[in-house]
């Protein structure tokens, strides 16, 4: 029988805690996290881990709850204007077994009142990895197209192109010319697909998911080669 991990409780929780954003309310619900929040991402997680190995085997499926797959709820607010203590969102990251943080390669799950997501790929690696994948996306265009352009991809996945998150042109090292010229401005190498509140919500969800991060192997598989990282 499908399963169904989410509820909409977890959407409530954040709605709730977007107008709440605060250690007060905060640690008045702190077990109310735990229940509608946590231990069912934790759950998905685990249960996850069979599906993500039968995708690729360097890809790990961590239910901790601190340092695993499931990303901390606490903003980093060091550096920003914005001070508001929580994210208002849940993030599970089945990061490349030889990364140690966000920017491994990976697939993600983002889920976000009105905003929810899916992921793959690498956000904002260091200039050296950056620059071996767009060096893979120069010297082979056409297993780059065949990454990002086949239907079984496209049906699904989006390579994100924003242009505030972009460099402003193409590398000097680079032939301007290039057919994926555009592409090697990206800072960040990742395709995105929507995903609405039922979907997540519904029974059989992690059965989907696994269907929609397998037809974007060929792309995670083409940025794992780029910096000599199996898949």
């Amino acid at each position: 029988m499908a399963k169904r991990h989410f509820t909409p409780a977890l959407f409530a929780f954040l709605r709730e805690l977007e107008q709440n954003n605060e250690k007060i309310w905060w640690e008045k619900n702190k077990s109310r996290y735990r229940e509608t929040v946590q231990a069912p991402a934790l759950e998905f997680i685990s249960d996850f881990a069979e599906r993500l190995a039968a995708i690729s085997p360097h890809f790990t499926a961590d239910a901790l709850p601190v340092g695993g797959s499931l990303m901390r709820p606490y903003r980093d607010i060091r550096f920003s204007a914005d001070k508001t203590p929580y994210k208002t969102n849940v993030g599970i990251q089945f990061r490349h077994e030889t990364g140690k943080d966000v920017h491994a390669p990976g697939l993600y799950l983002h889920l976000e009142p009105a905003g929810s997501f899916a992921g793959v790929g690498m956000w904002r690696p260091d200039s050296a990895t950056a620059g071996q994948v767009r060096h893979r996306i120069a010297s082979r265009p056409k297993d780059w197209a065949k990454a990002t352009g086949t239907r079984a991809f496209t049906e699904i996945w989006a390579v994100e192109h924003d242009e505030d998150e972009m460099l402003k042109r193409v590398p000097r090292e680079f032939d301007g010319d290039q057919p994926h010229g555009h592409d090697l401005r990206l800072r960040s190498f990742v395709a995105a697909s929507r995903l609405s509140q039922r979907d997540i919500t519904s029974s059989g969800f992690d059965t989907r998911l696994a269907t929609m991060f397998g037809r974007s192997a060929g792309f995670a598989r083409f940025l794992c080669d780029a910096i000599g990282a199996g898949f």
